[in-house]
């Protein structure tokens, strides 16, 4: 029978709802079963696409005697993190406080009133059941101990993230951004790209400050190591050679075998990530890189409505990378007298480039030029063969059995793809990048922005059931802004407006001026935290600052400034030890020791010398204008034909109308 999940809206839910496991969703019921038996929470934490996930589902979750120990002696709570990392962040401080280290799956025991006093992450079935004998034991036997152990780890909960207050007003200069550059450049992989270590994230915030380094400080070092780990990403085996995007990360040191799930926010951040880095440095497969990751987004992302689904499994056929990895005789088969170039390109061979599989993963470790060279071939000849090949293949690998997919639809990973696509927009002047930008915030504008004021954090099956947090506001914020520079239609900024006071009325902390990532209209858990760090995804707080400084400016709102330059004083101490954890806030101090220009453009060309000046690398701009509009920054400057006017830290240059003037103005 079906237990409690079996209504839920996430689909990793719905995959435990026929355990035999009693699970409960989080909420009142099982709370208040806790308290009323005075029986142990075990909060059991999770997201479909995870592999180790569904290994300890399988193992111990869907085992009869496994569920009779757990239905016995605890209240059995299934979380996705993705709909509620708020719960994810408590639960998971707790366990890094406790072992050390974090991950998925999560498993935190509880006392009845939500305070953890162990955890872990995946237990083989006997462990697991060995430590539920235990745990359940020690709570009868020794309740004062489990008291004790709550008391600590809430407490290091609660104080894992304060700062220290600071009052006085701070200036920064180039000194600050070196003391956050030079000892990260110590962990760079000169050879492989990335950091010099294995598992390797993309973490395509890290390179966006590294890449604005490179071209506003001519910093070399950072110049040849993010080319060299976009040259890597795109070759490894962590990017999808047939179908397109990117897989969460690579095992490996090489970007060679990766967790082959595949998650929206990834691919939205590496879509403008590369079309940034294409503008930067015009290398072609940047640019082949954005249209292959849009075709898969397309094609088996996007729903009927115009919303972005969240992530592919890494599994199939209960075999991870089984979807993506093939035998040479199946190619052989499929390309005939082509496989021998594929072959060769791609590094596939008997054995299998995944030796621990015997199996292969597409990369290319060669250049092209050396492989045209070898079967007397041009390399737009190779390029065309090549690409037949992949057709082919895909084609094929379209009729296997797909890994599942998550269809839940995430307000703040459909606001990163906005972003991206925008970027893509942006530098390419297509507008098949802009539209689908647009349909999706048109989706989420009639499905999770509240009328009354406020958004929905999720949506599925017609229904948006669990209110928004911090990362959903800042990052649907930040796409408007990003919508507003694409289209020049003021509404998109007063959206976005509407919505910074809604985040400043309800989720800033009186006392440190931070922002809370919950609502103060949602439960109260036993923690009320800030996301200040970096991670894949940029903290919500360093989201907010950037939103906070691009709508000081276009509003000539100066609370917004001292809000945000408030923020950025907070974090800035901490961002010497620990650059890559930090990038994002080091983008905007790097803006704040650079400068940034206000660029308007006004009159009936906007829109080419729009697309013109944004095919330029400029990171520290903002952009603005059209045929009319009401913002302080473009009062007066509606004088019949069309002019670009230039502003920088307030001092503004002579309008001018061509756009290579402009370009020097620049750049002088």
């Amino acid at each position: 029978m079906a237990n409690r999940l079996q209504h839920s809206s996430s689909p990793y839910l719905l995959q435990h709802a026929n355990n035999p496991v009693d699970w409960y969703p989080w909420g009142k019921e099982a709370l208040d079963k806790a308290k009323a038996e005075n029986k142990l929470i075990l909060v059991s934490i999770g997201y479909s696409a995870c592999h180790w996930c569904h290994v300890m589902e399988h193992e111990s979750f869907e085992d009869e005697q496994v569920a009779e120990l757990m239905n016995r002696f605890f209240v059995c709570v299934k979380i996705d993190r993705e709909e509620r990392p708020d719960i994810d962040q408590i639960y998971m401080t707790a366990v890094q406080l406790m072992t050390g280290r974090g991950g998925w799956p999560l498993n935190c025991f509880c006392l009845p009133d939500q305070r953890p006093i162990y955890g872990g992450t995946y237990f083989p079935k006997q462990d697991w059941m060995n430590l539920l004998t235990n745990l359940a034991h020690f709570y009868e036997t020794k309740p004062e101990e489990a008291e004790d152990y709550a008391v600590k780890l809430t407490s290091g909960i609660q104080q894992s993230e304060k700062l220290n207050f600071i009052k006085e007003e701070k200036t920064y200069n180039i000194e600050n951004i070196q003391e956050i550059l030079e000892p990260w450049k110590r962990l760079f992989d000169f050879s492989e790209g990335g950091p010099n270590r294995a598992p390797k994230f993309p973490m395509p915030n890290n390179w966006d400050f590294l890449m604005r380094c490179a071209h506003l400080l001519k910093d070399e070092a950072a110049h040849v190591i993010v080319r060299l780990t976009l040259d890597k990403m795109a070759a490894g085996g962590i990017y999808d050679h047939l179908g397109g995007g990117f897989a969460r990360y690579s095992v490996d040191g090489k970007w060679h075998i990766p967790h082959f799930e595949k998650m929206l926010y990834d691919n939205g951040q590496l879509i403008g990530l590369y079309a940034d880095a294409y503008k930067w440095c015009e290398e072609d497969r940047y640019k082949e890189v954005v249209e292959e990751t849009f075709e898969w987004l397309k094609r088996e992302m996007t729903s009927l409505e115009g919303g972005f689904y969240s992530a592919l499994d890494a599994d199939s056929e209960g075999v991870e990378g089984k979807f993506y990895t093939w035998d040479k005789v199946e190619i052989d088969t499929i390309l005939g007298t082509d496989a021998e170039i594929f072959n060769l390109f791609y590094e596939v061979s008997e054995e299998g480039n995944w030796e621990e599989e015997h199996i292969n993963n597409l990369w290319i470790r060669k250049e092209k030029s050396a492989i045209a060279k070898v079967f007397n071939f041009t390399e737009e000849e190779l390029n065309s063969k090549l690409k037949q090949s992949r057709e082919k293949l895909l084609g094929v690998r379209s009729k296997r059995i797909r890994p599942g997919l998550d269809d839940k639809i995430l307000t703040s990973w459909n606001a990163l793809m906005i972003k991206g696509l925008c970027k893509a927009y942006q530098a390419f002047a297509d507008e098949k990048y802009l539209d689908l930008a647009l349909k999706n915030f048109q989706f989420l504008k009639k499905n999770v922005i509240k009328t009354e004021g406020g958004i929905y954090r999720n949506y599925k099956n017609g229904k948006a059931s669990i209110n928004g947090f911090l990362d959903d506001y800042a990052l649907l914020i930040e796409a408007m802004i990003c919508l507003y520079e694409c289209t020049f239609e003021e509404d998109y900024l007063h959206q976005g407006k509407a919505l910074t006071d809604y985040v400043l009325d309800h989720f800033r902390d009186d006392e440190s001026g931070m922002f809370f990532y919950t609502s103060d209209e949602d439960e109260a858990l036993i923690a009320r935290k800030y996301e200040t760090m970096d991670n894949v995804i940029p903290a919500s707080n360093s989201v907010m600052a950037w939103n906070l400084k691009k709508l000081s400016q276009l509003f000539d709102e100066k609370r917004y400034e001292k809000i945000y330059q408030h923020l950025l004083k907070m974090v800035e101490p901490q961002m010497k030890s620990y650059g890559s954890a930090y990038s994002n806030w080091a983008s905007l101090l790097l803006e704040e020791v650079k400068g940034s220009f206000e660029i308007a453009i006004t009159g009936k060309e906007w829109t080419q010398k729009r697309q013109y000046l944004e095919k330029i690398y400029i990171p520290n701009k903002i952009i603005l204008g059209g045929q009319q509009g009401t913002l302080p920054l473009l009062q007066d400057k509606f004088v019949g034909e069309t002019k670009i006017f230039v502003c920088k830290d307030k001092t503004c240059k002579l309008p001018l109308s061509d756009i290579n003037e402009v370009i020097k103005q620049i750049f002088e």
